[in-house]
């Protein structure tokens, strides 16, 4: 015997495209006043669902009428390609960094040959000064 004290959690109903199709069809071909109301209290159904399945049937898309995709959707396009344009950026800033250090290791390099250079142009081979 289950436990009073508890109550059971209440599970959302899912209708079948076929089911919501033949409802639909039902409703449509009702001509007196309260056949409507007397089908939607035999079937257990809200008149809002009613038209929703309608508007879906007259938009002409049976997978409107197909249960709803569960679960996250997968990124839009644009996502897409916005973190390939920024993972392109950073690489771009990367090789800019490596490519600025190089120049600056350049700079000292020909800083230093420059200074060598100049030294060397006033001495003789045998490290004595010029005259």
């Amino acid at each position: 015997m289950p436990d009073p004290e508890l109550v059971e959690r209440p599970r959302r109903r899912r209708f079948a495209a076929e089911y919501k199709l033949r409802i639909v069809r039902e409703a449509d071909g009702c001509s007196r006043p309260g056949e409507i109301g007397a089908l939607l209290r035999r079937e257990g159904l809200y008149s809002s669902l009613l038209t929703e399945w309608r508007r879906a049937r007259d938009s002409g898309a049976l997978e409107a009428l197909a249960p709803k995709r569960r679960g996250p959707a997968g990124p839009r396009p644009e996502q897409v390609e916005l973190g390939v344009l920024r993972r392109r950026l950073e690489r771009s800033e990367a090789d800019l960094e490596t490519a600025r250090r190089v120049i600056e290791v350049q700079g000292n390099v020909s800083a230093l040959l420059e200074e060598l250079l100049a030294k060397g142009a006033g001495e003789t081979n045998d490290g004595q000064p010029r005259r």
